[in-house]
């Protein structure tokens, strides 16, 4: 295989990995017992990880170690602490499991990106180009593993684990045969703060990096909100509609979220070239605000346009701030720290804003529920999602107005530099 072909096995795996079991235990959880602020807190775990480990991993990428030998170490710990919760049914032990397996999984993501970009760096190749095509191909390892596990029945079980745990373990034997992506040498940095490989909260005292990892951070809130309940939210429309295509194929359903990834992801390199970083990411705060409307008034009868509607616009709610974000980082901060800030960008993202979304989630949705805990509980849905999208709205509104950056067009830039040279 040529070095892209690589890259694109490597992509499948990591997110075949989290598409096993991410959009399915919310509804696992449900079935054996948890309740909404459980389910919440478990999936914070993925937060509370984040907040620390992928800038932690990152640092070691950056200062000690191969990252390539780095991601299959962490992939092949993270298999253990699958099947480890594949045994497990009281919410207590649930947390701390999956902790341990948020701690080692979590920071792969950015450790993936990192490989990637310095891999096709090293062979002489453009990143904001090669990247996408290459990163489209994790998105269909996701939807694969979520068809495998919803038309196998695993979904509806702890035998989801076990899939992700036979992954990760993959996973983390084809990292190791990976190209070396060695630690950059860089010249002798004189602070505690550069010794330990901290540059990247540096970028924190400029205001662009300021405002927009904060917005990262209120965005990976969202993200957060749809990974817990989405698959949940449909199950319930058992009640009225138990012969359902979207009740009994769930996760095939929302699946096409991610088919919609794949194509937005490709139209990433056009958005930032022509609109930049800002547009592209008040694209996404408006496609959130869609999701979370559509699934208010969707429902698998007279209403399935406007699910099916909301799984398309998905796409580019997650694409246009995720990956367009790690791209903007990758272009604007320095070599010598871009593995810390991907790993900065994953704290706020899917650290601080999932722990937000999780917690935050789970309040909302015991609120709106009636009876909870009983056999007679109903979730009163439209108004759960109408005030997630209430949520996005307000992003839209503020961060036009905060997020102050510059985008230079091609044409534009050209001209700057025939001004520069006279």
């Amino acid at each position: 295989m040529n070095i892209k072909q690589r890259l694109i096995v490597l992509s499948f795996l990591q997110f075949f990995i989290w598409g096993s079991w991410l959009i399915s235990t919310g509804s696992y959880l449900f079935s054996i017992g948890f309740s909404g602020i459980q389910i919440g807190s478990v999936f914070s775990t993925l937060g509370i990880a984040s907040l620390i480990m992928p800038a932690v991993m990152g640092i070691v990428a950056d200062r000690f170690m191969n990252a390539e030998r780095l991601l299959g170490i962490t992939h092949l710990i993270g298999a253990i602490c699958l099947i480890v919760a594949s045994f497990v049914q009281s919410p207590a032990i649930m947390f701390w499991v999956m902790l341990l397996n948020s701690m080692a999984y979590m920071p792969t993501i950015a450790l993936n990106n990192a490989v990637c970009y310095r891999i096709l760096s090293n062979n002489g190749l453009d990143v904001q180009k090669s990247f996408p095509p290459i990163r489209v191909w994790g998105t269909i390892g996701f939807i694969v593993a979520m068809w495998f596990v919803d038309l196998t029945g695993f979904s509806k079980s702890n035998l989801q684990f076990y899939v992700a745990a036979a992954a990760a373990i993959g996973m983390g034997l084809y990292s190791l045969s990976m190209p070396a992506c060695p630690p950059l040498q860089t010249e002798k940095k004189s602070s505690l703060t550069a010794q330990l490989g901290l540059d990247a909260f540096v970028l924190l005292k400029q205001e662009k990096f300021f405002v927009f990892f904060l917005f990262s951070m209120l965005l990976g809130a969202a993200l957060q909100i749809t990974n817990t309940f989405g698959g949940s939210f449909l199950m319930d429309f058992a009640k009225d509609y138990p012969n359902s295509f979207v009740v009994k194929h769930d996760l095939v359903m929302l699946s096409l979220s991610q088919v919609s990834e794949t194509v937005f992801i490709l139209t990433i390199p056009f958005f930032l070239k022509k609109f930049g970083i800002k547009m592209v990411m008040l694209f996404s705060m408006i496609a959130w605000v869609l999701r979370f409307a559509l699934f208010g008034i969707g429902d698998p009868g007279n209403g399935m346009i406007f699910l099916v509607a909301s799984m398309i616009v998905y796409g580019m709610a997650f694409d246009f701030f995720n990956i367009s974000g790690s791209l903007f980082i990758e272009k604007e901060t320095p070599g010598s720290m871009r593995a810390s800030a991907q790993g900065l960008f994953m704290m706020v993202t899917n650290g601080l804003g999932a722990i937000i979304g999780s917690y935050g989630s789970g309040w909302v949705v015991d609120y709106f529920t009636a009876d909870m805990g009983t056999p007679n509980e109903f979730k009163d849905w439209p108004s759960i999602w109408f005030a997630f999208a209430g949520y996005a709205m307000v992003l839209v509104v503020f961060f036009p107005l905060l997020f102050r950056y510059r985008h230079f067009p091609e044409d534009e830039m050209d001209a700057i530099r025939r001004k520069t040279q006279l």
